[in-house]
């Protein structure tokens, strides 16, 4: 997927400005596809020059005009022509997992504050999912074809988020049990060839 598309998608929902279009990327987009400010904006004028949006001047009071971009015919060909591409699984850079992996070759205590730290950003986020899901979809029954499928995507999160959580929890419940080893005079993690 390239950026374009995950423009399209967001303009599509609803045409908005730049500065709308990257306060959107923050809020939900950048939770699937990130990108900087100046990339969207990057994006979107070399997306204007090959006519995947149009651009409509708005004028606003005391300030400068403001542009509003939304979705043009050859952008939705284009992102009807990726819809139907095949997407391969994805492969994830973990580097926590890498970091729980090397504490078997030093003190895995020293690791339990940063991980402590992962799950207290997960759990924010899981409750702003939650928090979202009751406001913007309070009945699930009610969705049109559009609205259910961004609620697909908000479940997605929430359950990868809880998956998240759970993992974390078995992660720490495992490095305090090894540290506590460590600390009852235990041997500690040996390095492979040693003695």
């Amino acid at each position: 997927m390239a950026l374009e598309h995950a423009i399209l998608v967001s303009l599509l929902e609803q045409p908005g400005s730049g500065y709308e279009l990257a306060r959107r990327f923050d809020r939900s987009i950048g939770r699937f596809w990130t990108a900087t400010h100046q990339q969207i904006y990057r994006v979107l004028r070399r997306m204007e020059a090959d006519g995947w949006v149009s651009v409509e001047e708005v004028a606003q009071d005391g300030r400068p005009d403001k542009k509003v971009y939304s979705a043009a015919g050859p952008g939705r060909t284009a992102l009807s022509a990726w819809l139907r591409e095949p997407v391969e699984p994805e492969t994830v850079r973990h580097e926590l997992a890498v970091k729980i992996r090397a504490a078997a070759f030093d003190d895995p205590a020293a690791l339990i504050s940063e991980v402590e730290r992962h799950r207290e950003g997960h759990a924010a986020l899981l409750a702003r999912y939650l928090h979202g899901e009751q406001r913007d979809f309070p009945d699930p029954a009610a969705l049109d074809a559009r609205r259910e499928l961004q609620h697909v995507v908000l479940r997605g999160g929430i359950e990868y988020e809880r998956m998240t959580l759970a993992w974390l929890d078995d992660v720490l419940a495992t490095l305090h049990r090894l540290a506590a080893r460590t600390d009852s005079g235990a041997t500690p993690p040996s390095t492979p060839g040693s003695p």
